[in-house]
């Protein structure tokens, strides 16, 4: 198994991609401390964890709250001694067009993408150096860290934040061991995504329908939307990865939307 003797934290593991890569993490022999802001969605995929054999704890964490991921990271490490890698996944959507957003949208936003972010980094990179084991810490960002789109200026700002931050803990982490990357989905059906489909055919005064084939997935090879299993191999890619080769790097995996 790639990470037997691991330990992982994700956020945002409750549902959707997060979920799917605690899940993936686990088969692949990781022990994983599962948190979310919900704790019954938390609860829920540890005991699917469990259900497969794995090993694993909930963790209620608001990420945007620094003294709920100081004792995350705590009892994660309490728990299991260590920390291994960090999914850096949580994130919520806001739909709406500049001259109408509110600044507190903005700046909810950006606490739980980028506050959320820096505060999981800060709080794993100290027990990573502490261990002197080295580790991996790896963003959920987006096509949108490296493209924009209408009515998601808030979005679109935090995920291009997200490259900078990983660059940084790439050259600071080196000397510890520790390297950093981005994956950066396409559309993946998750609960976000299906959220943001009445509310972009109301915006944009089209039907659901269209928003899927002429917003979403228009641009793709394909048709088809990103899954999130193809994030947690991709998250699995990284995680196990041997060496420093491909640190500060992203990755974008979206059915050919967005191509460098």
């Amino acid at each position: 198994m790639k990470l037997e003797g691991k330990v992982a934290l994700v956020t945002g593991a409750g549902s959707g991609i997060g979920k799917e890569i605690a899940l993936c993490f686990s088969r692949e022999g990781a022990k994983v401390g599962v948190a979310d802001i919900t704790a019954d969605a938390a609860a829920e995929t540890v005991k699917e964890i469990n259900a497969q054999g794995g090993e694993a704890i909930d963790i209620i964490m608001d990420v945007s709250d620094e003294s709920q991921v100081d004792a995350g990271v705590s009892r994660l490490v309490d728990r299991y001694k260590s920390v291994d890698i960090l999914i850096s996944n949580a994130g919520v959507q806001h739909i709406a067009p500049l001259n109408e957003l509110l600044l507190k949208d903005w700046k909810r936003m950006m606490g739980i993408h980028l506050d959320g972010a820096f505060l999981t980094t800060r709080a794993c990179l100290r027990e990573m150096y502490k261990n002197n084991k080295g580790g991996s810490i790896i963003y959920m960002g987006s096509v949108h860290s490296k493209e924009a789109s209408k009515l998601k200026a808030p979005y679109v700002t935090a995920k291009h934040g997200l490259i900078g931050l990983c660059k940084v803990v790439a050259k600071e982490g080196a000397e510890h061991g520790v390297r950093a990357n981005v994956i950066c989905p396409g559309y993946v059906r998750t609960p976000l995504v299906d959220k943001q489909i009445p509310e972009q055919a109301k915006k944009l005064g089209i039907t659901e329908e269209e928003v899927v084939k002429k917003v979403m997935l228009v641009n793709t090879v394909d048709g088809e939307f990103t899954t999130a299993q193809d994030i947690a191999n991709v998250a699995l890619f990284f995680a196990s990865f041997p060496d420093n080769s491909l640190t500060g790097q992203s990755l974008i995996a979206s059915h050919g939307w967005f191509m460098e």
